[in-house]
């Protein structure tokens, strides 16, 4: 009653926005006029009268009045109804918030679902506002762009769904193209968004798919400067989209959303975004639904998918994407009971039981607990015409789909659809069965389509309209503010202007395919509007526009964006403002003004638009050429130049359509370089000279196409070939005379050699007697083309002889056999002459068929363009083809004149000088005919022969040698045989190159290659014995020549028709050989093999080259335990290789049969197809199993030695064997290892190490080499033992320090476990788990340095033991330098020892390698002593140190040495400062608790003016100086000498590149004395490569003389005089004098 009070007396902003309008409807309005009062006041005001709010508090205290006396609900009032918020569609983006009228709801007691006190369910459409971040909406795809995809929500809402948000494969995919720094694509509109290439997401998507979204963001994009467009981003990644819902929520015939992680033979595996190792999906290939190929589904595709089943673990969720199944609920794929409401994600069918029917929608449950809502859309009002109330009532099931969710809604509800075509998952409603199929709705009316009459169909009063756009089953939806210009106050089904059945003029701005409406607008304004989209807009439409913006770069203006309709912008390239180029275009263009232009081209994909400003285009009235389809030759268009090149120009035109104007092209006359004519921007008018629609190519012409061209067309057209005309010469060039031919204008053609029938000299005379300008008679027309409108013509007296005798060949049916013809040579060859005719006929000239003599003239005493004459000697007339002789006619057989040409150039049957001399005819070379044949080419495997002039032959390599011993060189056996060499030779018969066998002489074809043979014996034996593979025997022996050469096996032929096998393990007894197949048997090399298979109807054989005696029996009842044999790897894996001994035999190395040696096992020093001789080391039959072995100690030697034995069962086993193994698998009680084949051995937590060990699955993992000793064998549970401890393995182990074994003054080794600021704690290394704390007091000799700067963790340090608190367990370190310092310390190594002498002498050399002002500026550093080594009064509880105990009392330091005017103390301090023991305090100060005393807060002094009389002493110190001294080398080598005296090498070497980099690049001198310190750290503390690399870098910046005298002088001081141990000296000058070095400093 409370809350219904605090409901009543303070309306939510929603009742108070549509308060004026349910007021104005109600049957009581106020009778105070006042003026209508904006729906959403400025500062928060409210839009209610005094007298309203009254009149509102008074109806709130009534209803409480009486529900308290009464106990029930209290009526409503005419300020209170049951509608929904007016905005059930979503508003367009482009237009003004209208106001929103809401109107308040309050319960009716009694409705179902809500119960007394309860919160009432209003029915509420999905809008913009309620749509928040988080929220779960089904959409369909509406529209797939390049980088995002569209879908439709319901009621009138769309988002977007960017492409990085679709699936994590998808964007995996992305990382991986933008690591291959693709380029940016840059359109011709000029944009630089980089384009993806390999991505396209229309292979991704199909319109009208269903898809789950989650709701990412909602904002308003206001990046134009006007009011922001709302955006909603969605994201479709299975990840969000099924978010809420865990693995145990998943059961049959909900929905759930998936990704294709990869595609299978027989269906899809899919990820359902719920973790890698919880659950995955598959999707049967049968699953998939019709009309969609499994091979055309990517990876990373998302679809919403029907559950049909799980596995029986629950890990495989059985997925269907077929809409048809999914969307049949009558075979009961819907949602009736789930294991809790988490179920019910948008897009899962459910079944709802109606609670309530009210005129904004249905209220419903599901399983009696959910709330379930229809809005006015989605409960299909606009198709049923009436109320909702007479189609549903409360107490009916209905089944729905789930379509949103509302996570702020209190109490929880869902939004569904009863909508046909959602329930049933259809891309759009179903049109009645006499309507045409498969057109989309988007295609039947078409975006920005005018509807003359749309009649009224529904009205919502306060919503909008219903209207029949005249698509069956289809409805347009016109809002409340599209339906006229101004404001409509209201909207009534049976009054006013937009009553039932009125008709209306509408347009369509939208389809919404979640809905199922044409959005529709019926506002004047948007109806006159001539552009909707860009779309509307065609290439080379004129439009008015008005400038938008100025584009400007560097170089001034580079484009003008122009706005011809609202959202419809194009940009106007440079080139395009005007005709000519505008040295300020600003002047002429500005902001707002308005401008004509004209449609260059538009790329809808990816909404753009070009135009032009070009009043030579804009007000052109010629042809839009944008589509080369259009475009035949001969039409003219202007074009714009946008490149030019030597060659040409490039000329755009509207859309895509391109030219290229060849520099001949361009203009009559000659043009040298087309940039002195042209310029980029320029407008031509060009005539299209050849198209090619396919290639989308087309050369253009600037050339005059006038009344004479075309009556040149004509005239070409019609000039026969052989003509007579006459021309006069137009010009001379080397070889040819161009003239221009009378009557027509038509250019002519006549090379010199045609003014003559004699020599070459004649012709060139008569070239010389002609002049330009000079006409030419008698000339006929040889050849013609029309496309260059060229004519080739001659004055040869033989061909203008031949043509007014009407002999002239002209074309081939001109041709008779015999006939004498005139000519000339077009060619001349090795073989013939080629002679042309006019129009275009040639024939062949064998040089057989030239005068005695010729033949062995250079090209046979003939020229090019040289006259011929000729006789035809034969005619093929299937192939165009005839030949001609030169000999006389009485030498030519009568017969021969009817044989056909052959088509290698001789006449078939007609043999031209034979080899063997005495055959005549082809027909001669029949089965079995002993002849002779000359070698042209030899080649691996057989020699190319000829037997006469165009009859050519083969010799297989197998038909050449009786038997292998006649062979010289087994790998090139035809090595003995040379080119032009003669051999006996007898036919076999007719070579098959198809399937390389030959055939009988009756297979003879029309260019035949005679299969021969020279074997010795088929020369002497008439009787030819070929042999086939029918004729070949089990176990026969015979002579192989190798073909072909594979991975696995040899190819070879026996003879010209059989062909066998041998695998790579039959071809020798010796393995190594095998290694290399191709260099050990090359192609043609021969060897004797034995048949052990033969194939006959296959034609093949399977042969073995090894020995007899070598042949082991193959199978496993005759194979035996140790049989070495040779086997071919099939695979290699990283635990083992398989081998494959035979077809039917194979087995498996594994890693502990690798080796003798288990540290040098490797499977992956072996290579697939690498023969490897293997040993037999188990043989399980039954299983047919067996186990190989590739150790030395099996295959090779048995004496060889061997480290780690092979382990075959539990009897090779004793305890305390110390073994090696390998990891076989890492448990959570221990870890298995592999001893044997059959012998695993097992390892507990506690045996791995003697160390403690937090992460200790961290230090195994599988195969991985492990030590150990056996210490249990029990063979009854066959059950093995081992322990990893050193203690166990190792008998020199040494067990790890424990906190009894610290004692005082102990010198250990350790790391940096933490960094404080009071400290730093040290583990002590090879202990177990022993750490202590060094007090930042104890870290350095002079004043406490700072830990943070000094350590970090995981630092390796050596410290000393300074107490040990047995009690408490504590341990005090200490880092100091002086600890380490003493030379009777027993850990100082003599390394250390070593360095410290040795640095002593360096001090020496590096104080003469300071300058004199080097040695004033630091003579104020002289004789400075150390400060105390810290506070006398530090105290840290123990709560601050961490539970160790510290007393920093400060002790006297002895005073050390300052830098002095030659150097710094190398040293670090380790060789000087003498060892001084801390003091400790006594046991009774230990134990005696302390009071902790109050003090008084210290003066702070400022002790900077103590750096002027004791220098710095301190990180601090020497920071502070460097920042007023950044170029002071000695500075900088002091802060060098703080390092070392800390023993931080690394950060000397780090301080001395700073002070390279710091110091100005004119202090050479500076630099040089840091360059020198460098190189005496490097000496002492470094290696010779690193010293190396500091010496070659000194030698580029400073002078490499002084570099080299420097480091010599090192050298020496550091005893190190031997010269051929430094590379250095070798090329230096000799070492300089002492004194020298001070020359340089």
């Amino acid at each position: 009653m409370t809350s219904t009070k605090k409901r009543k007396s303070a309306p939510s902003e929603k009742d108070r926005a549509g308060k004026k309008q349910k007021l104005s409807e109600s049957a009581r309005n106020t009778p105070v006029a006042r003026k209508e009062e904006p729906a959403f006041p400025r500062g928060g005001a409210s839009v209610l009268t005094p007298l309203e709010q009254k009149q509102i508090q008074i109806q709130a205290k009534n209803d409480v009045l009486f529900e308290q006396s009464t106990g029930k609900k209290a009526p409503q009032n005419e300020y209170e109804n049951d509608e929904n918020d007016s905005d059930l569609l979503n508003q367009p983006d482009d237009t003004a918030v209208k106001a929103k009228h809401r109107s308040r709801t309050k319960g009716k007691p009694g409705h179902a679902g809500q119960p007394s006190g309860g919160k009432r369910v209003r029915v509420e459409g999905l809008s913009y506002k309620r749509l928040v971040p988080g929220s779960l909406v089904l959409g369909q795809v509406a529209q797939i762009n390049q980088y995002d995809v569209a879908l439709s929500l319901p009621n009138n809402l769309t988002g977007y769904v960017p492409i990085t948000s679709v699936s994590d494969q998808l964007s995996k995919k992305l990382e991986r193209l933008a690591e291959q720094e693709v380029g940016d694509d840059y359109t011709e509109l000029g944009d630089d968004d980089s384009h993806i290439t390999g991505v396209d997401l229309n292979s991704y998507f199909a319109v009208g798919q269903y898809l789950r979204a989650f709701v990412v963001a909602t904002e308003k994009d206001a990046s134009n400067g006007t009011k922001g467009k709302r955006h909603i981003e969605l994201s479709i990644n299975p990840r969000q989209a099924n978010s809420g819902l865990q693995p145990s929520d998943i059961i049959d015939d909900t929905m759930i959303q998936a990704s294709v992680r990869s595609v299978e033979d027989h269906g899809l595996v899919m990820e359902l975004g719920m973790g890698e190792d919880t659950v995955r999906g598959f999707m049967s290939s049968k699953e998939l639904g019709p009309n969609v190929d499994l091979p055309q589904i990517r990876e990373g595709a998302v679809y919403l998918c029907l559950v049909t089943g799980l596995s029986s673990n629950g890990n495989v969720v059985k997925l269907s994407a077929d809409t048809l199944k999914a969307g049949n609920l009558k075979k009961g794929h819907f949602l009736t009971n789930a294991p809790n409401i988490d179920c019910f994600l948008p897009g899962t069918a459910v079944e709802c039981l109606v609670s309530d029917v009210t005129s904004s929608g249905i209220i419903g449950k599901a399983m009696g607990i959910l709330d379930l809502t229809a809005d006015l859309i989605h409960s299909g009002t606009a198709t049923i015409g009436m109320g909702l109330e007479s189609r549903f009532a409360a107490g009916d099931k209905v089944k729905g789909r789930v379509i949103c969710s509302f996570p702020d809604a209190e109490p929880r509800k869902l939004g569904i659809s009863l909508l046909e075509h959602v329930i049933s998952l259809h891309s759009c409603p179903s049109a009645p069965k006499s309507e045409p199929k498969n057109i989309s709705p988007t295609a039947a009316l078409r975006f920005s389509t005018i509807i003359p009459e749309a009649k009224v169909f529904k009205v919502e009063p306060g919503v909008g309209l219903f209207l029949d756009v005249g698509v069956r089953g289809i409805r347009g939806y016109a809002h409340i503010s599209r339906i006229a210009d101004g404001k409509i106050e209201t909207l009534a089904q049976d009054t006013g202007p937009y009553k039932v059945g009125t008709i209306h003029k509408a347009r369509v701005i939208g389809y919404n395919y979640m809905d199922g409406l044409y959005i529709v607008s019926m506002e004047p304004k948007i109806i006159a509007q001539p552009f909707m989209s860009i779309d509307d807009v065609q290439v080379g439409q004129i439009v008015k526009g008005i400038i938008q913006t100025l584009l400007i770069n560097e170089n001034g203006i580079s484009g003008i964006i122009i706005t011809i309709a609202d959202g419809i912008t194009g940009l106007v390239p440079e080139i395009h403002f005007s005709d000519i180029h505008l040295q300020h275009p600003e002047r002429k263009f500005k902001e707002g003004a308005s401008v004509t232009a004209r449609v260059l081209s538009k790329i809808p994909a990816k909404r753009q638009l070009r135009f032009t400003l070009k009043k030579a285009l804009v007000n052109s009235d010629d042809a839009i050429w944008k589509s080369y389809d259009t475009i035949h030759p001969g039409d003219e268009a202007p074009g714009t130049i946008i490149n030019i090149t030597p060659s040409g120009a490039v000329a755009q035109f509207y859309g895509p359509v391109r030219g290229f104007l060849p520099v001949s092209e361009m203009s009559e006359s000659y043009i040298d370089d087309p940039k002195k004519h042209f310029r980029v921007g320029q407008i031509v008018k060009v005539r299209a000279v050849s198209v090619n629609t396919a290639e989308n190519r087309m050369i253009v012409s600037c050339k005059t196409l006038s009344v004479s061209s075309t009556a040149q067309q004509e005239h070409l057209q019609s000039l026969a070939i052989g003509a007579f005309v006459t021309g006069k010469v137009s010009e001379k060039t080397n070889d040819e005379i161009i003239l221009e031919l009378e009557g027509s204008g038509l250019k002519g053609v006549l090379p010199f050699e045609h003014l003559s029938d004699g020599s070459a000299q004649k012709s060139s005379a008569a070239a010389k007697r002609i002049r330009v300008g000079q006409d030419m008679k008698d000339l006929i027309v040889l050849n013609k083309s029309e496309g260059k409108r060229l004519l080739q013509v001659s004055s040869k007296p033989s061909l203008l002889n031949a043509a007014r005798a009407g002999k002239l060949i002209k074309s081939f049916e001109d041709i008779q056999e015999g006939a004498e013809v005139d000519g000339y040579v077009n060619n001349v060859t090795l073989t013939g002459i080629f002679v042309h005719f006019a129009g275009g006929t040639s024939a062949l000239l064998l040089k057989t068929q030239l005068p005695n003599g010729a033949s062995s003239l250079p090209d046979f005493g003939m020229r090019r363009n040289q006259s011929i004459s000729a006789r035809v000697l034969s005619v093929d007339h299937a192939r165009q083809r005839f030949l001609l002789t030169m000999k006389p006619i009485d030498t030519i057989k009568p017969a021969d004149a009817g044989h056909k040409v052959a088509s290698a150039g001789v006449i078939e049957g007609i043999l031209v000088d034979p080899v063997d001399g005495a055959s005549t005819n082809i027909d001669d070379f029949s089965v079995g005919k002993l002849t002779k044949a000359r070698i042209n080419s030899i080649k691996e495997t057989q020699l190319n022969v000829q037997l006469a002039n165009g009859v050519q032959g083969r010799i297989d390599v197998s038909e050449v040698f009786d038997d292998l011993a006649d062979i010289k060189d087994r790998k090139n056996p035809l090595k003995c045989f040379r080119p032009k060499q003669v051999l006996a030779v007898r036919v076999l018969g007719i070579h098959d190159s198809r399937n390389h066998r030959f055939l009988p002489i009756s297979h003879r074809g029309k260019a035949p290659v005679f299969e021969l043979t020279a074997k010795p014996r088929d020369l002497k034996s008439t009787d030819l014995d070929i042999l086939t593979v029918d004729k070949v025997q089990l176990d026969s022996v015979h002579v192989a020549f190798v073909n072909n050469v594979t991975e696995d096996s040899v190819w070879v032929n026996l003879s010209p028709n059989v062909r066998g096998r041998i695998k790579a393990l039959e071809l020798s007894d010796d393995i190594s050989v095998l290694k290399d197949l191709t260099k050990n048997f090359p192609i043609g090399s021969a060897l004797k093999a034995k048949v052990v298979n033969v194939d006959i109807v296959n034609n093949r054989l399977d042969l073995s080259a090894r020995s007899t005696s070598s042949q082991k029996p193959m199978t496993f009842s005759e194979l035996s335990t140790g049989a070495v044999l040779p086997g071919r790897v099939t695979k290699v894996s990283e635990r083992q290789v398989m081998v494959q001994l035979n077809d039917t035999l194979s087995g498996s190395v594994n890693l502990v049969d690798l080796a003798d040696d288990y540290s040098e096992a490797n499977p992956t020093i072996y290579e697939k197809n690498q023969i490897i001789r293997v040993c037999v080391t188990h043989i399980d039959a039954p299983n047919k199993r067996l186990s190989l072995s590739t150790r030395p100690s099996k295959v090779l030697s048995s004496s060889l030695p061997v480290n780690d034995r092979e382990i075959t069962g539990l009897s090779d086993l004793a305890v305390n064997d110390i073994l090696q193994g390998f990891v076989k698998n890492v448990a959570d009680s221990g870890i298995f290892v592999t001893l044997g084949n059959s012998v695993t051995a097992f390892v507990r937590v506690s045996d791995l190490s003697d160390l403690y060990l937090k992460d200790w699955k961290s230090h195994f993992e599988i195969d991985q080499l492990v030590k150990g000793k056996v210490i249990e064998v029990d063979t009854t549970l066959n059950h093995v033992q081992m322990s990893l401890k050193k203690s166990h393995i190792d008998s020199t182990y040494k067990p790890p320090l424990t906190f009894n074994d610290m004692t005082v003054g102990q010198i250990v080794a350790g790391k940096i476990r933490k960094v404080e600021d009071f400290g730093v704690f040290i583990v002590v290394d090879d202990s177990a788990n022993v750490s202590g704390l060094c007090h930042r007091t104890q870290m350095a000799d002079g004043k406490a340095p700072d830990p943070q700067k000094l350590y970090d963790e995981g630092d390796v340090v050596k410290a000393k033991v300074l107490k040990v608190d047995r009690e408490k367990r504590r341990i005090s370190f200490g880092l100091k330098a002086s600890f380490f310092a003493s030379e009777d310390d027993s850990d100082i190594d003599e390394k250390s020892r070593h360095r410290s002498a040795t640095v002593n002498r360096e001090v020496g050399e590096i104080q003469d390698t300071l300058a004199a002002d080097a040695k004033e500026k630091s003579s104020d550093w002289e004789g400075i002593d150390e400060p105390q080594g810290g506070d006398s009064d530090t105290h840290m509880d123990d709560a601050e140190d961490g539970g160790v105990d510290i007393n920093g009392n400060s002790r006297d330091s002895p005073p050390q040495s300052g830098l002095s005017a030659g150097g710094f103390d190398w040293t670090g301090g380790l060789a000087s400062t003498k060892d001084q023991e801390p003091q400790a305090e006594s046991d009774t100060q230990a134990s005696a608790p302390k009071k902790k005393k109050k003090r008084k807060p210290e003066i702070q002094i400022d002790r900077t003016g103590d750096l002027d009389a004791h220098g710095p002493q301190s990180i601090a110190d020497f920071e502070r100086l460097l920042l007023g001294q950044p170029n002071f080398s000695v500075l900088w080598l002091g802060y060098m000498a703080l390092q070392l005296q800390l023993s931080e090498i690394d950060r000397a070497r780090d301080i001395a590149e700073r002070a390279l980099r710091t110091i100005h690049i004119r202090e050479q001198d500076e630099k040089l004395n840091v360059w020198v310190a460098l190189l005496n750290l490097e000496n002492t503390y470094g290696t010779e490569a690193s010293l190396d690399a500091i010496f070659k870098r000194a030698c580029q910046h400073c002078d490499s003389l002084d570099i080299h005298e420097r480091l010599i002088s090192i050298y020496i001081q550091s005893g190190q005089n031997d010269v051929s141990h430094h590379p250095h000296c070798l090329s230096s000058p000799p070492p300089p004098p002492a004194t020298a070095t001070t020359d340089h400093a």
